[in-house]
């Protein structure tokens, strides 16, 4: 079977393409016995979620085929799995059984796997590397002092905005969340408003809100997001103007309501920025989430996906020096794997400055941004965190008490926390 017809970009985790000596073959299910009979001494199981862009599973067979045609003794066996959101479930059971990958990706960091053993410590894998990383990239997957993960790319996510909207309402990009309120204000007219964060008018904005108060959503054994009350509770004025746009066809993440002049301002993703330089030329730019006050600070989200090697791996040793080489030194394919299939940021500062789409525009600037402004969730957050917190900033943009609202919240992730904590 060859590689193009081996597999469906639709279909679920249990195809696999394992390649020895540079060939691809279909995988049984014991990959190792056809390993052993093309001549490799170890086989390396490799899970990736599905990306949906075109070109990314032809991608990683062409880097796993590069390593085994370097290192004979090594077949990787690549397994293009389930969707975003059936992967983590899938990954989750498998790490739990005997037939668990030896390298994996994860779309959220989490401190508790490496509490409970399931990641091994990647310092040594970083090495003299480890200082032209992403600042906030290396906190995120640092637990007790020690790196568990690598990121593969950082997805940049930015606040965009019109030239020609700001320049007709005879304002600039906002610096402060007081300043934010009134260009929104200023900015939304008929049939545009000036400002989109999400279809539920909330999106990302209680997180950036926090952060650019200089507070963050846990501080070492504890959750304090409630000492942002007083930012977050900037989202009842900003409904209450009416200058933010909600139920839009698409959400935050797709460009469209920036692009068809719904929003004169929008939080967006870096991956958006070609189908909006398409779309309106030059008359866009980006700037990181105001700082909350001159006491605060303005702030980018970092998302992306991370990799990262079974800590009860056969072969530890083997994953280790796999994931070195490919997202350590071979910065050519790092380049190909940010920019090629999409539209991402190289996690080191050299490489992305060495990609030649990231070296002028907007691009060149969210990069700017992301080294200067980046930050990313802790590693202990979890999705049910996540889920009363936003409920408690929706609350909030009704008009509910931000302290009693986000203090309730928080006495819930306490919880939580503390369990995983142990």
């Amino acid at each position: 079977m060859s590689a193009s017809s081996a597999l469906s970009r639709r279909g679920f985790l249990g195809t696999s393409l394992l390649f020895v000596a540079g060939a691809a073959v279909a995988c049984s299910s014991n990959p190792q016995g056809t390993a052993a009979a093309k001549g490799a001494k170890v086989t390396l199981t490799q899970w990736y979620h599905q990306y949906g862009e075109e070109g990314t599973q032809a991608a990683v067979k062409r880097y796993a085929e590069q390593y085994t045609k370097a290192n004979p003794d090594v077949a990787i066996n690549v397994v293009w799995g389930a969707d975003t959101s059936q992967y983590e479930t899938k990954l989750n059971a498998a790490l739990l059984g005997a037939d668990a990958p030896d390298i994996f990706e994860l779309g959220d960091f989490r401190a508790e796997m490496a509490r409970a053993g399931q990641l091994e410590p990647l310092d040594d894998v970083y090495g003299a590397a480890k200082g032209g990383f992403n600042k906030a990239d290396l906190d995120y997957l640092t637990v007790d002092g020690t790196l568990y993960g690598i990121k593969t790319i950082d997805d940049v996510m930015v606040l965009y905005y019109r030239k020609s909207l700001l320049k007709k309402a005879g304002v600039t990009p906002p610096t402060t969340f007081a300043e934010l309120v009134d260009t929104a204000k200023k900015l939304t007219t008929d049939g545009v408003k000036g400002l989109f964060i999400g279809n539920d008018g909330i999106g990302d904005s209680p997180y950036l809100l926090a952060w650019s108060q200089g507070v963050d959503l846990i501080d070492g054994k504890k959750v304090v997001y409630a000492d942002a009350a007083r930012s977050i509770g900037g989202l009842h004025q900003l409904h209450s103007d009416k200058s933010v746009l909600l139920g839009f066809t698409t959400d935050w993440y797709d460009p469209g309501a920036f692009n068809q002049g719904a929003a004169a301002m929008q939080w967006g993703g870096m991956w958006s920025l070609p189908a909006i330089e398409k779309a309106l030329g030059d008359d866009f730019g980006v700037v990181p989430w105001p700082a909350y006050d001159s006491a605060g600070k303005p702030v980018a989200r970092l998302g992306g996906w991370t990799q990262a090697v079974n800590a009860k791996s056969k072969h530890v040793a083997e994953a280790k020096k796999y994931l070195q080489w490919l997202w350590v030194q071979q910065t050519d394919i790092q380049i190909d794997w940010a920019v090629k299939y999409g539209f991402h940021v190289p996690p080191q500062a050299e490489v992305a400055a060495r990609t030649p789409e990231l070296k002028k525009g907007a691009a060149k600037d969210a990069v700017a941004i992301a080294n200067k402004n980046g930050i990313s969730f802790p590693a202990e957050w979890t999705q049910a965190m996540q889920a009363s917190f936003i409920a408690a900033a929706a609350d909030i943009a009704k008009g509910a008490a931000p302290e009693k609202a986000l203090r309730k919240a928080q006495a819930t992730a306490q919880s939580a926390l503390d369990k995983q904590m142990g």
